[in-house]
């Protein structure tokens, strides 16, 4: 019997904040989509993979903590906060980061949608200047 979509992301987010990517893989449709801030996006369950384990790798103490979870039927809205501290390369649109050894802390909004208990779709919205900022990379608050 498929999860419930509640039962769906919760495991995709107990699977993140452990870290497990074998257990989150396991919650995502093989033909998952993913967008991002920046251009960032893709298809296909190794790509999803990727883009979320380039979180882990670069952020090596990631975690989410949820504010909000807003249900309707197979759509999920996630309201909540990002925290990890840079240590690792992070890979973005418009190039790689090496690690600044600074913690960062950014809220974002996801609009998640399932189908049969499974991922199909990431919408992942935060403020990338504000992340580049406290990595140390963007002009400095109020400049």
């Amino acid at each position: 019997m498929a999860m419930t979509t509640r039962e769906a992301f919760e495991k995709g987010t107990q699977t993140f904040n452990a870290h497990d990517m074998a257990g989150f893989a396991e919650v995502l449709a093989d033909d998952v989509v993913f967008r991002a801030p920046g251009g960032m996006g893709g298809q296909g369950k190794a790509a999803c993979l990727e883009f979320y384990g380039n979180w882990i790798g670069a952020f090596p103490d990631a975690h989410v903590e949820v504010h909000g979870l807003h249900i309707d039927d197979d759509v999920a809205v996630e309201e909540g906060t990002f925290t990890g501290t840079h240590e690792g390369v992070l890979h973005g649109p418009t190039g790689d980061v090496p690690p600044t050894g600074r913690p960062v802390t950014l809220d974002y909004i996801q609009v998640l949608r399932f189908h049969d208990g499974k991922h199909v779709s990431f919408n992942l919205m935060f403020d990338r200047l504000l992340m580049l900022e406290q990595l140390g990379l963007g002009p400095a608050p109020g400049g």
